[in-house]
Protein backbone atom coordinates (compact mmCIF):
# COMPACT_ATOMS: atom_id res chain seq x y z
CA UNK A 1 0.00 0.00 0.00
CA UNK A 2 1.74 2.90 -1.19
CA UNK A 3 1.97 6.30 0.13
CA UNK A 4 1.04 9.13 -1.91
CA UNK A 5 -0.47 12.47 -0.93
CA UNK A 6 -3.35 12.42 -3.83
CA UNK A 7 -4.34 9.17 -1.90
CA UNK A 8 -3.90 10.84 1.56
CA UNK A 9 -6.14 13.66 0.05
CA UNK A 10 -9.15 11.24 -1.35
CA UNK A 11 -9.32 9.21 1.03
CA UNK A 12 -9.03 11.92 4.21
CA UNK A 13 -11.29 14.06 2.26
CA UNK A 14 -14.18 10.92 1.99
CA UNK A 15 -14.15 9.45 5.36
CA UNK A 16 -14.87 13.67 6.66
CA UNK A 17 -17.63 13.07 4.37
CA UNK A 18 -18.93 9.72 5.46
CA UNK A 19 -18.66 10.74 8.99
CA UNK A 20 -20.88 13.65 8.33
CA UNK A 21 -23.59 11.49 6.46
CA UNK A 22 -23.70 9.23 10.20
CA UNK A 23 -23.38 12.57 11.82
CA UNK A 24 -26.66 13.78 10.56
CA UNK A 25 -28.31 10.55 10.28
CA UNK A 26 -28.59 10.18 7.14
CA UNK A 27 -26.49 7.19 6.25
CA UNK A 28 -24.49 4.54 7.74
CA UNK A 29 -22.34 1.33 6.53
CA UNK A 30 -23.19 -1.33 9.42
CA UNK A 31 -26.52 -2.82 8.03
CA UNK A 32 -26.81 -2.87 11.98
CA UNK A 33 -26.69 0.08 13.21
CA UNK A 34 -29.11 1.28 10.49
CA UNK A 35 -32.11 0.23 12.02
CA UNK A 36 -31.19 1.42 15.51
CA UNK A 37 -30.66 4.92 14.03
CA UNK A 38 -34.66 6.36 13.87
CA UNK A 39 -34.13 5.38 17.87
CA UNK A 40 -31.68 8.62 18.11
CA UNK A 41 -33.15 10.48 15.15
CA UNK A 42 -36.17 10.78 16.68
CA UNK A 43 -35.20 11.44 20.06
CA UNK A 44 -35.68 8.32 22.04
CA UNK A 45 -31.72 7.96 22.18
CA UNK A 46 -28.64 10.21 23.35
CA UNK A 47 -25.60 10.33 21.11
CA UNK A 48 -23.25 8.15 23.39
CA UNK A 49 -25.77 5.42 23.77
CA UNK A 50 -25.96 5.13 19.94
CA UNK A 51 -21.88 5.59 19.73
CA UNK A 52 -21.75 3.14 22.31
CA UNK A 53 -23.51 0.54 20.85
CA UNK A 54 -21.73 1.48 17.48
CA UNK A 55 -18.41 0.24 18.62
CA UNK A 56 -19.61 -2.60 20.22
CA UNK A 57 -21.31 -3.88 17.03
CA UNK A 58 -18.23 -2.32 14.61
CA UNK A 59 -15.09 -3.15 16.37
CA UNK A 60 -14.97 -6.84 16.02
CA UNK A 61 -15.09 -6.06 11.83
CA UNK A 62 -12.54 -2.94 12.19
CA UNK A 63 -10.00 -5.11 13.59
CA UNK A 64 -10.46 -8.79 11.96
CA UNK A 65 -12.21 -8.08 8.08
CA UNK A 66 -11.17 -4.24 7.65
CA UNK A 67 -7.23 -4.77 8.97
CA UNK A 68 -6.96 -8.42 7.16
CA UNK A 69 -7.93 -7.62 4.24
CA UNK A 70 -6.05 -4.67 3.84
CA UNK A 71 -2.68 -6.05 4.97
CA UNK A 72 -3.40 -9.15 2.63
CA UNK A 73 -4.23 -7.11 -0.18
CA UNK A 74 -2.72 -3.52 -0.08
CA UNK A 75 -6.09 -2.38 -0.74
CA UNK A 76 -8.06 0.12 1.08
CA UNK A 77 -11.80 -1.55 2.09
CA UNK A 78 -15.13 -0.22 3.51
CA UNK A 79 -14.74 -1.95 6.81
CA UNK A 80 -11.73 -0.19 7.51
CA UNK A 81 -12.49 3.04 6.33
CA UNK A 82 -16.17 3.44 6.89
CA UNK A 83 -17.33 1.28 10.01
CA UNK A 84 -14.87 4.04 12.21
CA UNK A 85 -16.55 7.03 10.72
CA UNK A 86 -19.95 5.39 11.51
CA UNK A 87 -18.66 5.71 15.26
CA UNK A 88 -17.61 8.76 14.83
CA UNK A 89 -19.68 10.46 13.38
CA UNK A 90 -22.45 10.00 16.21
CA UNK A 91 -19.90 10.32 18.70
CA UNK A 92 -19.53 14.29 17.46
CA UNK A 93 -21.13 16.80 18.87
CA UNK A 94 -20.98 19.00 16.24
CA UNK A 95 -20.64 18.68 12.39
CA UNK A 96 -17.04 20.46 12.17
CA UNK A 97 -15.70 17.56 14.88
CA UNK A 98 -17.24 15.02 13.27
CA UNK A 99 -15.88 15.91 9.65
CA UNK A 100 -12.39 16.76 11.31
CA UNK A 101 -12.48 13.03 13.16
CA UNK A 102 -13.64 11.55 10.01
CA UNK A 103 -10.95 12.88 8.19
CA UNK A 104 -8.32 12.47 10.72
CA UNK A 105 -9.53 8.86 10.39
CA UNK A 106 -8.52 8.69 6.80
CA UNK A 107 -5.00 10.19 7.39
CA UNK A 108 -4.34 7.84 9.89
CA UNK A 109 -5.23 4.75 7.90
CA UNK A 110 -3.22 6.05 4.85
CA UNK A 111 -0.15 6.97 6.99
CA UNK A 112 -0.55 4.12 9.20
CA UNK A 113 -0.99 1.55 7.15
CA UNK A 114 1.84 2.13 4.36
CA UNK A 115 4.27 2.32 7.41
CA UNK A 116 3.14 -0.87 8.81
CA UNK A 117 3.93 -2.47 5.40
CA UNK A 118 7.27 -1.43 5.28
CA UNK A 119 7.69 -2.47 8.44
CA UNK A 120 6.67 -6.02 7.32
CA UNK A 121 8.67 -5.70 3.93
CA UNK A 122 12.22 -5.81 6.13
CA UNK A 123 10.91 -9.25 7.45
CA UNK A 124 13.51 -12.07 6.90
CA UNK A 125 10.23 -14.33 5.96
CA UNK A 126 8.45 -12.17 3.19
CA UNK A 127 4.81 -13.12 4.76
CA UNK A 128 2.92 -10.60 3.15
CA UNK A 129 3.95 -11.83 -0.41
CA UNK A 130 3.03 -15.32 0.14
CA UNK A 131 -0.49 -13.69 1.35
CA UNK A 132 -0.90 -12.96 -2.19
CA UNK A 133 -1.74 -17.13 -2.63
CA UNK A 134 -5.12 -15.79 -0.99
CA UNK A 135 -6.97 -14.45 -4.26
CA UNK A 136 -6.50 -17.95 -6.27
CA UNK A 137 -9.35 -19.78 -4.96
CA UNK A 138 -11.23 -16.88 -4.11
CA UNK A 139 -11.36 -16.44 -7.85
CA UNK A 140 -12.17 -19.92 -8.83
CA UNK A 141 -14.25 -20.26 -5.42
CA UNK A 142 -16.93 -17.18 -5.43
CA UNK A 143 -18.43 -18.13 -9.34
CA UNK A 144 -20.23 -20.99 -7.72
CA UNK A 145 -21.87 -19.40 -5.14
CA UNK A 146 -25.28 -19.16 -7.28
CA UNK A 147 -25.62 -23.08 -7.26
CA UNK A 148 -25.26 -22.91 -3.35
CA UNK A 149 -28.04 -20.16 -3.12
CA UNK A 150 -29.95 -22.36 -6.22
CA UNK A 151 -30.04 -25.34 -3.51
CA UNK A 152 -30.46 -23.37 -0.52
CA UNK A 153 -33.97 -21.70 -2.05
CA UNK A 154 -35.11 -24.46 -4.79
CA UNK A 155 -33.82 -27.31 -3.46
CA UNK A 156 -30.94 -30.11 -4.34
CA UNK A 157 -32.29 -31.59 -8.04
CA UNK A 158 -32.40 -27.30 -8.96
CA UNK A 159 -28.94 -27.00 -7.55
CA UNK A 160 -27.43 -30.26 -8.50
CA UNK A 161 -28.61 -29.23 -12.83
CA UNK A 162 -27.23 -25.55 -12.08
CA UNK A 163 -24.21 -27.52 -11.18
CA UNK A 164 -24.01 -28.91 -14.29
CA UNK A 165 -24.94 -25.86 -17.07
CA UNK A 166 -22.62 -23.68 -14.64
CA UNK A 167 -19.62 -26.49 -14.92
CA UNK A 168 -20.27 -27.30 -18.78
CA UNK A 169 -20.49 -24.01 -19.76
CA UNK A 170 -16.95 -22.68 -17.43
CA UNK A 171 -15.45 -26.07 -19.29
CA UNK A 172 -16.74 -24.44 -22.90
CA UNK A 173 -15.45 -20.92 -22.38
CA UNK A 174 -12.11 -22.30 -21.17
CA UNK A 175 -11.89 -24.59 -24.52
CA UNK A 176 -12.91 -21.87 -26.67
CA UNK A 177 -15.78 -23.00 -28.18
CA UNK A 178 -18.97 -20.90 -27.32
CA UNK A 179 -16.67 -17.40 -27.56
CA UNK A 180 -14.70 -15.99 -30.05
CA UNK A 181 -11.22 -16.32 -29.81
CA UNK A 182 -10.18 -12.30 -29.85
CA UNK A 183 -13.18 -11.99 -27.00
CA UNK A 184 -11.66 -11.96 -23.40
CA UNK A 185 -13.86 -13.71 -20.94
CA UNK A 186 -12.49 -15.45 -17.42
CA UNK A 187 -14.35 -19.25 -17.33
CA UNK A 188 -15.56 -18.02 -14.01
CA UNK A 189 -17.40 -14.80 -15.00
CA UNK A 190 -19.54 -17.07 -17.18
CA UNK A 191 -20.13 -19.31 -14.68
CA UNK A 192 -21.18 -16.39 -12.98
CA UNK A 193 -23.30 -15.16 -15.23
CA UNK A 194 -25.01 -18.16 -16.12
CA UNK A 195 -25.84 -19.07 -12.20
CA UNK A 196 -27.29 -15.92 -11.57
CA UNK A 197 -29.47 -16.23 -14.89
CA UNK A 198 -30.89 -19.59 -13.82
CA UNK A 199 -31.29 -18.42 -9.72
CA UNK A 200 -33.53 -15.42 -11.72
CA UNK A 201 -35.47 -17.86 -13.98
CA UNK A 202 -35.86 -20.31 -10.96
CA UNK A 203 -37.43 -17.78 -8.67
CA UNK A 204 -39.54 -15.82 -11.67
CA UNK A 205 -40.74 -19.21 -12.18
CA UNK A 206 -42.31 -19.44 -8.64
CA UNK A 207 -43.57 -15.78 -8.29
CA UNK A 208 -46.03 -16.58 -11.86
CA UNK A 209 -49.73 -15.96 -10.57
CA UNK A 210 -48.82 -14.68 -7.08
CA UNK A 211 -50.63 -11.76 -5.38
CA UNK A 212 -48.67 -9.75 -3.39
CA UNK A 213 -49.89 -6.52 -1.91
CA UNK A 214 -49.33 -5.97 1.21
CA UNK A 215 -47.97 -2.86 2.83
CA UNK A 216 -50.01 -0.31 2.10
CA UNK A 217 -50.82 1.52 4.93
CA UNK A 218 -47.02 2.02 5.21
CA UNK A 219 -46.46 3.57 2.04
CA UNK A 220 -46.84 7.03 3.73
CA UNK A 221 -44.20 6.55 6.46
CA UNK A 222 -41.67 5.33 3.91
CA UNK A 223 -42.60 7.90 1.51
CA UNK A 224 -41.52 10.29 4.47
CA UNK A 225 -38.48 8.45 5.38
CA UNK A 226 -37.32 8.77 1.78
CA UNK A 227 -37.57 12.09 1.68
CA UNK A 228 -35.26 12.38 4.79
CA UNK A 229 -32.59 10.61 2.80
CA UNK A 230 -33.49 12.80 0.02
CA UNK A 231 -32.79 15.85 2.14
CA UNK A 232 -29.26 14.77 1.70
CA UNK A 233 -28.02 14.38 -1.94
CA UNK A 234 -25.60 16.92 -2.38
CA UNK A 235 -24.03 15.11 0.55
CA UNK A 236 -24.43 11.05 -0.93
CA UNK A 237 -23.35 12.73 -4.38
CA UNK A 238 -20.09 14.20 -3.68
CA UNK A 239 -19.19 10.94 -1.39
CA UNK A 240 -20.59 8.40 -4.78
CA UNK A 241 -17.92 10.28 -6.41
CA UNK A 242 -15.03 10.07 -4.10
CA UNK A 243 -15.78 6.23 -3.38
CA UNK A 244 -15.90 6.23 -7.43
CA UNK A 245 -12.46 7.82 -8.07
CA UNK A 246 -10.50 5.95 -4.87
CA UNK A 247 -11.82 3.09 -6.26
CA UNK A 248 -10.98 3.63 -9.75
CA UNK A 249 -7.44 4.33 -8.83
CA UNK A 250 -6.12 1.19 -7.59
CA UNK A 251 -6.56 2.56 -3.93
CA UNK A 252 -9.75 0.49 -2.58
CA UNK A 253 -12.01 -2.36 -3.07
CA UNK A 254 -15.80 -2.34 -2.43
CA UNK A 255 -16.12 -5.66 -1.23
CA UNK A 256 -14.93 -9.20 -0.03
CA UNK A 257 -15.92 -10.91 -3.78
CA UNK A 258 -13.76 -8.46 -5.50
CA UNK A 259 -10.88 -7.20 -3.18
CA UNK A 260 -8.45 -10.55 -3.82
CA UNK A 261 -9.45 -10.46 -7.74
CA UNK A 262 -8.79 -6.74 -7.87
CA UNK A 263 -5.42 -7.35 -5.89
CA UNK A 264 -4.37 -10.03 -8.59
CA UNK A 265 -5.40 -7.57 -10.95
CA UNK A 266 -3.57 -4.40 -10.31
CA UNK A 267 -0.41 -7.05 -9.96
CA UNK A 268 -0.93 -8.92 -12.90
CA UNK A 269 2.19 -8.34 -15.90
CA UNK A 270 0.11 -8.84 -19.04
CA UNK A 271 -2.95 -6.02 -19.81
CA UNK A 272 -5.16 -8.43 -20.99
CA UNK A 273 -5.65 -10.26 -17.97
CA UNK A 274 -5.57 -7.08 -16.07
CA UNK A 275 -8.58 -6.01 -18.10
CA UNK A 276 -10.64 -9.77 -17.48
CA UNK A 277 -9.42 -9.43 -13.71
CA UNK A 278 -10.95 -6.34 -13.32
CA UNK A 279 -14.25 -7.34 -15.10
CA UNK A 280 -14.59 -10.06 -13.12
CA UNK A 281 -14.20 -7.66 -10.30
CA UNK A 282 -16.68 -5.74 -11.40
CA UNK A 283 -19.08 -8.47 -12.23
CA UNK A 284 -18.53 -10.03 -8.68
CA UNK A 285 -19.11 -6.76 -6.95
CA UNK A 286 -22.53 -6.41 -8.93
CA UNK A 287 -24.00 -9.51 -8.56
CA UNK A 288 -23.36 -9.15 -4.91
CA UNK A 289 -24.90 -6.00 -5.25
CA UNK A 290 -28.43 -7.51 -6.53
CA UNK A 291 -28.69 -9.74 -3.42
CA UNK A 292 -28.28 -6.49 -0.87
CA UNK A 293 -30.69 -4.71 -3.10
CA UNK A 294 -33.83 -6.01 -0.89
CA UNK A 295 -31.92 -5.75 2.64
CA UNK A 296 -30.72 -2.51 1.89
CA UNK A 297 -33.66 -0.65 0.21
CA UNK A 298 -35.92 -2.29 3.08
CA UNK A 299 -34.36 -1.00 5.92
CA UNK A 300 -33.79 2.65 4.29
CA UNK A 301 -37.81 3.18 3.50
CA UNK A 302 -38.38 1.45 7.11
CA UNK A 303 -35.60 3.73 8.58
CA UNK A 304 -34.79 7.00 6.89
CA UNK A 305 -31.32 6.08 6.88
CA UNK A 306 -29.50 4.86 3.70
CA UNK A 307 -25.81 2.93 3.18
CA UNK A 308 -22.64 5.33 2.83
CA UNK A 309 -21.95 3.42 -0.42
CA UNK A 310 -25.57 3.40 -1.05
CA UNK A 311 -26.77 -0.29 -2.95
CA UNK A 312 -22.96 -0.53 -3.72
CA UNK A 313 -23.18 -0.58 -8.13
CA UNK A 314 -20.38 2.41 -7.57
CA UNK A 315 -17.83 -0.15 -7.29
CA UNK A 316 -18.24 -2.01 -10.86
CA UNK A 317 -18.60 1.57 -12.43
CA UNK A 318 -15.97 2.51 -10.83
CA UNK A 319 -13.23 -0.55 -11.67
CA UNK A 320 -14.70 -0.53 -15.67
CA UNK A 321 -14.54 3.63 -15.79
CA UNK A 322 -11.29 4.60 -18.28
CA UNK A 323 -10.64 7.35 -15.76
CA UNK A 324 -11.06 8.58 -12.49
CA UNK A 325 -13.20 11.68 -14.13
CA UNK A 326 -15.16 9.55 -15.74
CA UNK A 327 -15.70 7.02 -12.21
CA UNK A 328 -16.76 10.24 -10.33
CA UNK A 329 -19.44 11.39 -12.31
CA UNK A 330 -20.71 8.00 -12.67
CA UNK A 331 -20.67 7.42 -9.14
CA UNK A 332 -22.56 10.66 -8.25
CA UNK A 333 -25.26 9.60 -10.90
CA UNK A 334 -25.50 6.09 -9.60
CA UNK A 335 -25.71 6.97 -5.93
CA UNK A 336 -28.10 9.50 -7.21
CA UNK A 337 -30.58 8.10 -9.21
CA UNK A 338 -30.84 5.30 -6.57
CA UNK A 339 -32.06 7.51 -3.87
CA UNK A 340 -34.62 8.67 -6.18
CA UNK A 341 -35.59 5.52 -7.02
CA UNK A 342 -35.85 3.89 -3.74
CA UNK A 343 -39.38 4.29 -3.63
CA UNK A 344 -40.13 2.44 -6.99
CA UNK A 345 -37.26 -0.08 -6.20
CA UNK A 346 -39.39 -0.99 -3.28
CA UNK A 347 -42.83 -1.63 -4.57
CA UNK A 348 -41.39 -4.06 -7.42
CA UNK A 349 -39.59 -6.10 -4.34
CA UNK A 350 -43.87 -6.28 -2.95
CA UNK A 351 -44.74 -8.01 -6.46
CA UNK A 352 -41.32 -10.43 -6.60
CA UNK A 353 -41.44 -12.25 -3.23
CA UNK A 354 -39.48 -14.86 -5.20
CA UNK A 355 -36.44 -12.32 -5.82
CA UNK A 356 -36.73 -10.99 -2.40
CA UNK A 357 -36.63 -13.88 -0.58
CA UNK A 358 -33.15 -15.60 -3.03
CA UNK A 359 -31.64 -12.27 -1.46
CA UNK A 360 -31.23 -13.42 1.82
CA UNK A 361 -29.96 -17.02 -0.28
CA UNK A 362 -27.48 -14.86 -2.31
CA UNK A 363 -26.09 -13.70 0.71
CA UNK A 364 -25.81 -16.59 2.96
CA UNK A 365 -24.63 -18.54 -0.01
CA UNK A 366 -21.73 -15.53 -0.52
CA UNK A 367 -20.64 -15.75 3.23
CA UNK A 368 -20.38 -19.59 2.96
CA UNK A 369 -18.31 -20.02 -0.27
CA UNK A 370 -16.32 -16.95 0.80
CA UNK A 371 -15.47 -18.82 3.91
CA UNK A 372 -14.16 -21.43 2.13
CA UNK A 373 -12.32 -20.05 -0.10
CA UNK A 374 -10.40 -18.04 2.30
CA UNK A 375 -9.51 -21.09 3.92
CA UNK A 376 -7.96 -22.83 1.36
CA UNK A 377 -6.50 -19.72 0.10
CA UNK A 378 -4.93 -19.37 3.90
CA UNK A 379 -3.81 -22.57 3.78
CA UNK A 380 -1.61 -22.27 0.53
CA UNK A 381 -0.15 -18.83 1.74
CA UNK A 382 0.66 -20.24 5.19
CA UNK A 383 2.41 -23.32 3.50
CA UNK A 384 4.44 -21.25 1.18
CA UNK A 385 5.47 -19.11 4.11
CA UNK A 386 6.63 -21.88 6.15
CA UNK A 387 5.59 -25.45 4.95
CA UNK A 388 3.71 -27.50 7.48
CA UNK A 389 5.47 -25.54 10.42
CA UNK A 390 3.67 -22.69 8.90
CA UNK A 391 0.50 -24.78 8.67
CA UNK A 392 0.64 -26.31 11.59
CA UNK A 393 0.67 -22.84 13.49
CA UNK A 394 -2.19 -22.03 11.45
CA UNK A 395 -3.85 -24.78 12.17
CA UNK A 396 -3.74 -24.04 16.26
CA UNK A 397 -4.83 -20.33 16.07
CA UNK A 398 -7.55 -21.35 13.37
CA UNK A 399 -8.67 -23.90 15.65
CA UNK A 400 -8.40 -21.84 18.82
CA UNK A 401 -10.91 -19.75 17.13
CA UNK A 402 -13.11 -22.31 16.62
CA UNK A 403 -13.09 -23.15 20.38
CA UNK A 404 -13.44 -19.71 21.89
CA UNK A 405 -17.01 -19.17 20.19
CA UNK A 406 -15.44 -17.49 17.06
CA UNK A 407 -14.51 -14.01 18.40
CA UNK A 408 -13.32 -13.39 15.30
CA UNK A 409 -15.84 -14.48 12.45
CA UNK A 410 -14.89 -16.91 9.89
CA UNK A 411 -14.93 -14.58 6.89
CA UNK A 412 -11.54 -12.91 8.89
CA UNK A 413 -10.59 -15.71 10.57
CA UNK A 414 -8.53 -17.32 8.29
CA UNK A 415 -6.33 -14.31 6.83
CA UNK A 416 -6.27 -13.19 10.48
CA UNK A 417 -4.97 -16.30 11.23
CA UNK A 418 -2.48 -16.37 7.93
CA UNK A 419 -1.10 -13.07 9.08
CA UNK A 420 -0.17 -14.35 12.73
CA UNK A 421 1.24 -17.35 11.23
CA UNK A 422 3.84 -15.20 9.03
CA UNK A 423 4.32 -12.96 11.99
CA UNK A 424 4.80 -16.24 14.53
CA UNK A 425 7.50 -17.33 11.67
CA UNK A 426 9.27 -14.86 11.71
CA UNK A 427 9.71 -14.79 15.39
CA UNK A 428 11.05 -18.39 15.43
CA UNK A 429 13.49 -17.33 12.49
CA UNK A 430 14.99 -14.70 15.02
CA UNK A 431 15.21 -16.99 17.72
CA UNK A 432 16.88 -20.01 15.46
CA UNK A 433 14.19 -22.28 15.94
CA UNK A 434 12.91 -22.30 12.46
CA UNK A 435 14.17 -22.53 8.64
CA UNK A 436 12.81 -21.55 5.94
CA UNK A 437 13.15 -24.24 2.81
CA UNK A 438 15.46 -22.93 0.01
CA UNK A 439 13.95 -21.57 -3.14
Amino acid sequence: MEFSLLKLILVAGLTALTALLSYYGRAVFHDGIRPIMPEFIEGRMKRPELASISFGLSVGFIASVGIAFTLSTKLLNPWLLFLPTDILGVFASRAWLAALLGGAWGIAVVSGLTAVQSVFGVFPIDFIGALGELSSPVLAGFALFPILAITYQFGWKKGAFSGVVVLLVRQLIEQGWILPKDFKLLPEAGELFVGTLLLVMFALIRDRGRDSSEMGEERSLFEERTQRIRKGLPLFAVTGALIAVIANLGYFAGSEVSIFTLQKAYSASDLSQEQALIQQAALADFLRGIGFIPLIVTTALTTGVYGVVGLTFIFPIAYLSPNPFIAAIGGALMITLEILLLSKVGKVLEKFPSLREASDSIRTAITNIMEIALLLGSVLAVLKMGQFTGFSIFVALYAINEALGRPVIRLAASPLAAILTGLILNILYLLQLFTPAAG
